[in-house]
């Protein structure tokens, strides 16, 4: 963060070298890459405005490939980038094998999906400035939560199996995990999701089921990271939350990482792989990613796709990007489509 008090004091200290270590340059913002070069080379990208206006406005809304191949090539003299799959670096790493798991709605998901499509659409076209913007952040996190599961959208504490196309789908595929003697991380962004996430499965299969959020007390994290990682019979499932355990964790003994929902930031996704996918990991790990088709899950995981050619991790954090989309644009990527629903 360039404004922060910590970074402004990094900057002033006095050094004849100056090393910047990280696995993640741009993480969320390009500004977070001038900061980088602006404590290494001061003044080099100029000054943060002329850098928005030259680089990252160009570049994070429009997607300009001139522009981004200009950063780049200023940068790239700068940069020594190592990356664990180059086989001159690590030579025993195996390898990472990612698949879209593409899902339906169940005829409940779908009316209330279509419901609040309907009503916040009505409330959108009227609204402008901050207001809108609140709007349409709300309408995301609502259409994410009913593509999860209608009991997280309702809060109701109601009935689990049956009313989920991604839950059946998970419980499928986590059997045929721990048939084969296998273990698995599953990430969820949302704390409440991932308590319904374990409820679930421990009932479906009569087993311990770990589960690691931001309220996790450090001592109860660090027994639940050792009983996954050693214990022979112990916890062969373990449901995190995406902020809270995909960082800093070495949890290598699973080779399944399920995202049961999308977080629109690759950046974000890869770190949370990483704590399978590391220096340890002795097979291959499979990577499933989660998506609603004919929903705005999959149109959205369609545009992080289309950028991704264009420059990693350029796209805000979370949905804040797409308040930005005009009405129209907007009723697109949430509307319905016939396939979404399932049989």
């Amino acid at each position: 963060n360039p404004a922060a008090k910590q970074t402004q004091a990094v900057r002033r200290l006095q050094a004849g070298y100056r090393i910047a270590l990280t696995g993640t340059p741009v993480e969320n913002r390009l500004a977070e890459l001038w900061s980088i070069m602006q404590f290494l080379n001061p003044g080099y990208l100029g000054s943060q405005k002329a850098f928005r206006t030259r680089f990252a406005r160009p570049i994070e809304r429009y997607q300009d490939q001139e522009a981004a191949a200009q950063l780049r090539k200023l940068v790239r003299p700068f940069i020594l980038r190592r990356v664990k799959t180059d086989p001159t670096i690590i030579q025993d790493l195996p390898e990472k094998l990612e698949n879209k798991v593409y899902c339906t709605l169940t005829p409940e998901q779908a009316t209330l999906y279509q419901a609040v499509v309907e009503d916040a659409m009505l409330q959108v076209e009227e609204a402008k400035g901050i207001q809108r913007k609140g709007l349409v952040l709300s309408m995301l996190l609502r259409l994410k939560q009913i593509c999860n599961h209608p009991a997280q959208f309702l809060g109701d504490g109601s009935a689990l199996p049956g009313r989920s196309g991604k839950l059946a789908r998970l419980g499928e595929m986590l059997e045929e995990v721990l048939s084969v003697g296998e273990r698995a991380l599953v990430f969820t962004q949302f704390a409440e999701m991932g308590a319904l996430l374990q409820k679930y499965l421990q009932d479906l299969f009569g087993g311990e089921v770990l589960f690691l959020y931001g309220g996790t007390p450090a001592r109860q994290r660090d027994r639940m990271i050792a009983r996954f990682q050693e214990e022979r019979h112990g916890p062969a499932i373990f449901v995190l939350s995406l902020k809270a355990g995909g960082l800093g964790l070495n949890l290598t003994r699973a080779n399944h990482v399920f995202h049961f929902d999308r977080w629109w930031n690759p950046a974000v996704e890869n770190q949370a792989t990483d704590r399978a996918f590391r220096i340890g990991q002795t097979k291959d790990v499979w990577v499933h990613k989660f998506v609603c088709v004919g929903t705005l899950e999959e149109r959205i995981d369609e545009l992080i796709e289309s950028k991704k050619a264009l420059a990693e991790s350029v796209i805000g954090t979370g949905e804040a990007w797409l308040t930005e989309l005009s009405t129209d644009q907007l009723r697109e990527l949430v509307t319905l489509s016939r396939e979404a629903v399932g049989d």
